[in-house]
């Protein structure tokens, strides 16, 4: 996605933890570094997970992509840039970039596709989508 075309973005680094034997990020703690950066992104929306649960509505990953690009390793500083996308009536498609600081080297691209739901059935994401700067 075009950087112009990011509409949020966090700061992370790296922690000793996240790193496996090889001294790099092992690969499942980027989906919880995109998952923050998701949430973090909702919240500057006024989206709330909890309030929207106490209306009747949930939000589902259904799909995860991950390419992984380039390794990040201990301490490393990184960006995550998210992007949003309306596919079909439902599904709306986070598009997740994370970027080594200061050099921006690519280290990750992901779309990580989700769904609104209520009583476990897909529904229209509605004002959602008006909260979110999409078009219906």
């Amino acid at each position: 996605m075009p950087e112009n075309e990011y509409t949020g973005s966090i700061e992370f680094a790296v922690r000793d933890y996240e790193c496996d034997i090889q001294g790099v990020v092992n690969n499942a703690n980027y989906q919880h570094y995109l998952e923050h950066a998701r949430h973090e992104f909702l919240l500057s929306k006024g989206i709330s997970f909890s309030q929207l649960h106490e209306e009747g509505i949930d939000l589902i990953v259904t799909k995860v992509e991950i390419d992984y690009k380039y390794p990040l390793r201990s301490h490393d500083k990184f960006v995550v840039r998210t992007g949003l996308l309306r596919e079909g009536n439902v599904r709306l498609v986070f598009v997740q970039d994370i970027y080594r600081i200061p050099d921006e080297k690519l280290v990750v691209k992901a779309r990580v596709t989700g769904a609104a739901t209520r009583k476990g059935r897909p529904v229209p994401p509605g004002d959602l989508v008006a909260r979110l700067g999409l078009s219906e």
